[in-house]
């Protein structure tokens, strides 16, 4: 443990190899581990004997307490263990925890519903367009679809309306030969559908990132302003500047139960949908309610920097609270939402390829944080003076209208995702004449109805 008089000192050589190999093993595991363990335990539901998904809701929003019950221990018990007792034992703690939390996963091995694996994601993925576009100009009316492979591989598969030049992948030429075409240039409808899926969710994804841009200046500049406020909370007790962090996850203790137990059979009655509300409107909820943390954060901001620069005085920590409460409600809203949207829209094999998705959004978000802060220090610089946040000091620094910044582009980001959810709503509805397909049978269908539309869809 550190004292008044200690300095810390730079790791070098093989200290310093360490200390990066443990930095990329805790983002590798943590990687690995989350995307996994929440797909695994949602493939523990029989769907196809149940195909209820209120179930499979409540059981994302009872992973998503879990991980707030451990963020919350790491922000507040851990914290205080490494401050009173060193790093060395905080992160012994840690490994000890980690090495219960396997032996636990393990012990329950014989009894899991296990999927066989599939083989990687990538490569079926690869063929499709490979496929479509070598037959983008196959106009030939001799054709057919790969109807023998389709009916084996894609069971309950609905056919959408989206991106159906890909279907050209699926056609089959008829030259009188029994060979057996590479699967290169000849794929099913599965294969198809699980490329369209990819593509449509993408927007959605791309909107979630913003909202982790937001998140991760509440864990950069709110800690640095709860340096700069009053911590005490009585006479020989002060609150940890780190342990704000630890806000959003208490809120959510209590949120996400109450969601789950009064929201959710409430909103049913209305709505009639399993999950009280849809993942979309979920996702959109919390991404609007985004926007009023970052203006609660600018407000407060505003209000800490007049009081220390106008009369001295620092303001209670507890002044911050608002902005974690808003953001608390946001990330219940917007995480178990978009965990839930991924996990209903992928087939078989692609859960916990979509799941990653989401913990990628984390990554992308955090560093469009860093870009984002460089950004606007460029351009609000002059001769004079630096940019917003150039000096690392609050009360010169203009945290506020950063904030306020923040504000306005979580709100158009809350608009860019009103289109794409709305795109995506329409686009995967199933047509209106599938059940004349489902009567025709595939190859036939596709061959008259939609071969002129795939045909003309004036691929490059």
């Amino acid at each position: 443990m550190l004292t008044d008089g200690d300095m810390c000192e730079e790791a070098k050589g093989f200290k310093a190899l360490i200390f990066f190999v443990a930095l990329y093993l805790v983002a590798l595991g943590s990687g690995c581990v989350k995307p996994n363990m929440i797909a695994h335990g949602a493939d523990q539901f029989n769907l196809q004997t149940n195909p209820s998904h209120s179930k499979l809701s409540t059981y994302f929003n009872a992973a998503y307490f879990a991980f707030s019950m451990g963020e919350l221990i790491a922000l507040t018990v851990l914290v205080w263990i490494q401050t009173h007792a060193g790093m060395d034992v905080g992160f012994g703690v840690s490994a000890a925890a980690m090495a219960m939390g396997l032996i636990v996963v393990v012990s329950g091995t014989l009894y899991y519903r296990n999927k066989p694996p599939r083989g990687s994601i990538f490569t079926p993925i690869a063929q499709v367009f490979v496929a479509a576009m070598l037959k983008r100009k196959q106009i030939n009316p001799e054709l057919m679809i790969n109807g023998d492979q389709n009916r084996a591989e894609s069971g309950n598969v609905v056919q959408t309306q989206r991106f159906r030049f890909l279907y050209k992948a699926c056609i089959k030429v008829e030259d009188g030969s029994n060979t057996k075409e590479s699967p290169w240039r000849l794929c099913s409808v599965t294969q198809v559908e699980q490329v369209k899926i990819l593509i449509s969710v993408i927007p959605i994804f791309a909107c979630t990132i913003v909202f982790n841009t937001v998140l991760a200046q509440l864990q950069t500049f709110s800690v640095q302003q709860g340096s700069a406020m009053d911590t005490q909370l009585t006479k020989s007790f002060h609150i940890p500047p780190a342990s704000l962090q630890s806000i959003p996850y208490i809120i959510l203790i209590f949120l996400v139960p109450l969601y789950d137990k009064f929201f959710v059979p409430f909103a049913r009655k209305i709505t009639g949908h399993e999950s009280g509300i849809s993942p979309l409107r979920r996702i959109g909820s919390g991404l609007f309610l985004s926007t009023f943390s970052m203006i609660a954060a600018a407000l407060m901001e505003k209000k800490r920097r007049d009081s220390a620069l106008g009369s001295g005085e620092i303001i209670s920590i507890f002044w911050i609270t608002p902005q974690f409460l808003i953001f608390g409600l946001s990330e219940m809203l917007t995480a178990v939402g978009l965990i839930e949207f991924f996990y209903k829209q992928s087939l078989q094999g692609m859960q916990a390829f979509l799941m990653a998705m989401t913990y990628c959004s984390y990554s992308f978000g955090f560093y469009l944080s860093s870009v984002l802060v460089s950004l606007v220090n460029k351009i609000t610089s002059s001769s004079s003076k630096g940019g917003w946040l150039s000096d690392n000091d609050l009360n010169k620094d203009r945290l506020d209208l950063f904030y306020w910044l923040l504000a306005v582009i979580s709100f158009l980001n809350f608009l860019n995702y009103l289109f794409w959810a709305r795109w995506h709503s329409h686009s995967s509805a199933p047509p209106t004449i599938q059940n004349e397909a489902d009567g025709m049978g595939l190859n036939h269908y596709i061959l008259t109805k939609h071969s002129k539309d795939v045909v003309d869809e004036n691929i490059p």
